[in-house]
């Protein structure tokens, strides 16, 4: 069973990152078709250990880039495919002379991310607590690991309404690598789009300067585009939300409402304050 060729192309792709997607679309697609022909799709108790081993960093590395060029359903797909290689024992992977690592804990902190700017927390929530069964079966935690860390803390963030710091560590240097740096802008959409339902319940207007602010927009343009996109009103120089007419809130619940907007934006404003 000659693997040359699978290591070929496994070379070609770890030296992939700044080539055309179309160059690197073409090599993952060669590669699966040799881990076909050589029958490592899926780990079986007879494939051997070399080729195990091939098939998994083959997999990770059409994950990670499947993240670079952002497409995330072939991203998930190679995650999926990664999930019978991962239930595979350290041992089973061990060559002489080989001491490659796996990446499973980068591409699965990857995912957990992906979950959480889809909004999926169900989701989100059992694959976190399958690695912390696992993790405890060891004697360990996850709090060392960066990666599912990362996540794990920006759910956190956003279930307290923190969008502030959700919106420091999705910064270059709040990453913990490149690859969770595409996510940035979907998380930020995510923020958006809390900030956004938690004001329309919250007041019956805003200026548009204090709504770029808020909704961690550019310009005053993008709110208009964004504001126009949720079918709001803008009208001299503020946003009206719709009424809603089915929700008879008292002065109390407009209050509590309002401030907690005001509450989980307050990090941000002293941030501006002092990039301005």
């Amino acid at each position: 069973m000659s693997t040359s060729k699978l290591s070929d192309l496994l070379s070609q792709l770890q030296h992939s990152s700044s080539s055309p997607p179309q160059k690197i679309t073409s090599l993952l697609s060669a590669a699966k078709r040799e881990l076909l022909t050589l029958d490592a799709l899926l780990p079986r108790p007879t494939t051997p250990a070399s080729v195990l081993l091939l098939a998994r960093q083959t997999l990770e590395i059409g994950a990670l880039l499947s993240i670079r060029l952002q497409q995330p359903d072939a991203f998930t797909r190679y995650y999926q495919q990664l999930l019978p290689f991962y239930e595979i024992p350290d041992s089973s992977y061990q060559t002489s002379g080989n001491d490659l690592k796996s990446q499973r804990s980068k591409v699965t902190g990857l995912y957990l991310l992906l979950l959480l700017t889809k909004g999926d927390y169900a989701g989100f929530h059992t694959v976190l607590e399958g690695l912390e069964v696992e993790q405890a079966g060891k004697g360990k935690g996850l709090e060392g690991d960066e990666f599912i860390s990362y996540p794990v803390k920006l759910e956190r963030w956003l279930m307290e309404g923190s969008y502030d710091r959700v919106w420091g560590a999705t910064k270059r240097d709040g990453v913990p690598s490149e690859e969770f740096g595409v996510f940035s802008e979907v998380l930020i959409g995510t923020i958006r789009d809390e900030i956004a339902s938690c004001s329309e319940k919250a007041y019956p207007s805003l200026p548009i300067a204090n709504a770029k602010n808020l909704l961690f927009l550019e310009s005053e343009g993008s709110v208009v585009g964004f504001a126009q996109g949720r079918g709001w009103v803008v009208k001299d120089g503020r946003i009206y939300f719709p009424q809603q007419q089915d929700d008879m809130r008292t002065e109390k619940e407009i209050l509590v409402a309002s401030g907690q907007v005001i509450e989980n934006t307050i990090g941000y404003a002293r941030e501006l304050e002092t990039i301005v």
